[in-house]
């Protein structure tokens, strides 16, 4: 029995493997052809030109990147300040009009970004939010919030109130009930969230392209043209970048969560 599963175990982790690697292999090839044109399976020449100019002085990718990162952390620090309290009243309490209110938090998953874009947009520009940073940073939370709400709602619906009324009998307070019982439990719905967020402002174009106004450059700005028709081989290098800077992103913090809760059992012990 144990040997079956173990091939079962290993089928599938083969086949995931496939699955997720094999749309990066024609990419790769583009990356690094010079020419690829239909019907030919394989690129006509190889070239290192698109990795030169995508890390060109001229390119500004370094500076498209630190936009996108910076961006991106903002916004999940500011996801995570309003949906702690948003997903702990949500989650735990019962309230007149709660499921109406869950139906707008939810609502930006649901309705087309462009239907929304165009709402923030108008409303911006009386703001003079426009092509600013701040602008597109309060415009991404927006598509983020939601999965920053949902992640902590799971956290918050598995905690309960009993522990922290155990807590407040034995005289721990607001901040101590908080940080030594509800925060250890919903870290694991904090990080999720924030993963989510990550990806979906560094993803967006839409809406930084319209509120931005072409201001604000992100990698998702410089990588649209290539990718529509520009430069297939530039393109691609964008690409592959985009996924290799989100990579990093998720996995410092799964670096950070493996230390927190190392540092958590070595004070229990």
């Amino acid at each position: 029995m144990g040997k079956r599963m173990h091939r079962v175990h290993s089928f599938v982790t083969t086949i995931l493997i496939v699955v997720i690697v094999m749309p990066f292999i024609p990419l790769i090839f583009s990356v690094f052809s010079a020419g690829w044109r239909w019907p030919e399976i394989w690129p006509e020449s190889f070239s290192g030109r698109a990795w030169a100019y995508v890390f060109s002085v001229n390119s500004g990718t370094w500076n498209a990147i630190g936009t996108s990162v910076f961006i991106a952390l903002l916004v999940t620090l500011i996801n995570l300040v309003l949906a702690v309290p948003a997903a702990d009243a949500l989650a735990r309490m019962d309230f007149k009009g709660k499921r109406i209110v869950e139906g707008m938090l939810y609502a930006p998953m649901i309705v087309p970004s462009f239907v929304a874009v165009m709402g923030l947009y108008t409303t911006f520009i009386r703001l003079n939010l426009t092509e600013t940073t701040t602008g597109v940073v309060l415009a991404h939370l927006s598509p983020t919030m939601p999965y920053m709400i949902r992640a902590l709602m799971v956290s918050f619906g598995t905690l309960g109130l009993q522990w922290e009324d155990q807590g407040r009998m034995l005289g721990a307070g607001k901040w101590h009930r908080f940080r030594y019982i509800v925060l250890p439990h919903i870290l694991p719905g904090m990080v999720a969230g924030a993963s989510l967020s990550i990806l979906v402002s560094m993803s967006q174009y839409l809406i930084t392209f319209l509120v931005g106004g072409g201001q604000v450059i992100t990698l998702p700005i410089i990588l649209f043209p290539f990718i529509s028709g520009g430069d297939p081989a530039i393109g691609s290098t964008y690409t592959l970048l985009f996924a290799a800077v989100s990579v990093i992103l998720l996995w410092l913090m799964d670096i950070a969560l493996r230390r927190y809760y190392r540092k958590q059992m070595t004070i229990l012990v």
